[in-house]
């Protein structure tokens, strides 16, 4: 790995907070395609972990969020979600099951904004078929069962990286990946890497995200290389 002074390159081969969460979940989505009506709680292909690169959305919408973005936090990637997927397309707020109490205190501090854990159950997690305390488990069980790559932690300058570099880092810290199951999510024109999504069976185990999927990250990644923006 070498460094220069402004990038460093791998080797070749709780309101305005949750406001500004909330209205990146709404412009993201989970899924290139749109979530279709009639969806049904459990009935769906696989699971996509979402990890946003904090420091970007520290950089545009997040930027007045004083809980994530303030000065010394050096936070890089975080939990944005654990979303049910259809090969094609997905599903979104399949019922209204509240989310107890305790549960919320339990989990929310695996999200960066406490408000958003409820945004992500009501969304995403309605249609998992399960149990709020199971969605929630799931959820910290696979982010934290997931080991970042060094060179991604908490890189102190921008590092910059192929969507194919991307992968093999990941898949060297985690051997057990599928492949095709890390793909890289870019914003600004393919420049800086909005976040990460990890694609798991619905049993937990790695797979290969959908083709769907893959041509969406193609898509958005569409340069050669993309800048990691160093955290803060």
């Amino acid at each position: 790995m070498t460094a220069t002074a402004t990038t460093r390159s791998l080797p070749t081969k709780r309101g305005a907070l949750a406001l500004a969460w909330l209205a990146a979940a709404t412009v993201f989505g989970a899924s290139p395609a749109q979530a279709r009506a009639g969806d049904q709680p459990g009935v769906f292909d696989y699971y996509v972990l979402s990890l946003s690169w904090s420091p970007e959305y520290c950089a545009g919408r997040g930027g007045s969020d004083q809980v994530q973005c303030a000065t010394g936090r050096q936070l890089g990637f975080v939990l944005h979600g654990l979303w049910p997927q259809h090969e094609r397309g997905y599903p979104a707020s399949c019922g209204r099951v509240p989310m107890p109490a305790a549960l919320r205190d339990k989990y929310e501090s695996i999200y960066p904004a406490p408000k958003l854990l409820h945004h992500e159950w009501n969304k995403h997690g309605t249609c998992s078929g399960l149990a709020p305390q199971d969605y929630l488990a799931l959820s910290a069980k696979l982010k934290d069962g997931l080991k970042i790559p060094a060179a991604f932690a908490r890189p102190q300058q921008p590092v910059r990286v192929s969507p194919g570099q991307f992968e093999a880092e990941f898949h060297k810290a985690n051997p057990w990946l599928a492949k095709d199951s890390v793909l890289p999510v870019c914003g600004s024109g393919g420049r800086f890497l909005r976040e990460a999504r990890v694609c798991y069976a619905k049993d937990g185990k790695s797979r290969s995200c959908s083709t769907e999927a893959i041509a969406y990250s193609q898509k958005s990644c569409g340069q050669s290389t993309f800048l990691m923006k160093n955290v803060k």
